[in-house]
């Protein structure tokens, strides 16, 4: 196995800002309709992906049966049962995405995200500017919405060697269930030894815990 010595490069100085909104949901989204017909259920969006001429794929999980109101949804083209209330759903035209603020602004919310009773919680990362002019559309679109928080994001997470360690983890499938790479082979990969590596993730992994440990808490209530 070859010894990964290309640095990825990262630029530090970056401004950018996180901001977590609930927008409600027009009459006609599916979602929205899905969950306000099913008000105690919590709708996940997994993945979505836009096909052509306004279209979409997303699949979807949630914490009850929703099948019968994905199947009578006018804005649902089709969908596939996967398993344990798992949904693959096609979208037609116009029957639901991303608001129009959204795209006006361009800016997409992170996955996955949740939508119960017709109010969708996203999570966006983007300059302050862009929060301000997003904000502003909603308002003046007279879209129902509720800022939950904002902060910078400027301060570094990761310093630039641990996110290069981070990210082809992650790429080679160290973290995934099973693994497809064990440490010892990361670690040739990388060009470190075992030892080195294993501190080195302990850190990444300690620092992301502690990060994210209320939002952590939050969708696992």
């Amino acid at each position: 196995m070859k010894t990964l010595k290309k640095e990825l490069h990262f630029n530090p100085n970056m401004s950018s800002h996180q901001v977590r909104l609930e927008v409600r949901l027009p009459e006609g989204h599916w979602s929205g309709d899905v969950t306000r017909a099913n008000p105690s259920a919590i709708l996940r969006i997994e993945k979505h992906m836009p096909l052509s001429r306004g279209r979409g794929t997303a699949r979807i999980s949630c914490s009850e049966d929703i099948s019968k109101s994905i199947s009578q949804h006018q804005g649902i083209e089709d969908y596939k049962i996967m398993q344990n209330n798992h949904y693959d759903v096609t979208i037609e035209a116009g029957g639901g995405g991303f608001l129009k603020p959204l795209l006006d602004v361009g800016v997409i919310p992170h996955t996955p995200f949740e939508v119960r009773d017709g109010w969708v919680d996203w999570t966006i990362e983007c300059s302050q500017n862009k929060v301000r002019e997003l904000i502003l559309s909603f308002k003046q679109q007279s879209i129902p919405h509720r800022l939950i928080s904002t902060r910078s994001i400027t301060t570094r997470l990761l310093t630039p060697r641990q996110r290069q360690v981070f990210d082809i983890a992650i790429r080679e499938g160290f973290y995934d269930s099973p693994r497809r790479i064990s440490l010892t082979e990361l670690a040739d990969l990388l060009g470190v030894a075992k030892s080195t590596l294993s501190v080195q993730l302990q850190r990444v992994e300690s620092t992301i815990v502690h990060t994210f440990s209320e939002e952590i808490r939050r969708r696992s209530p």
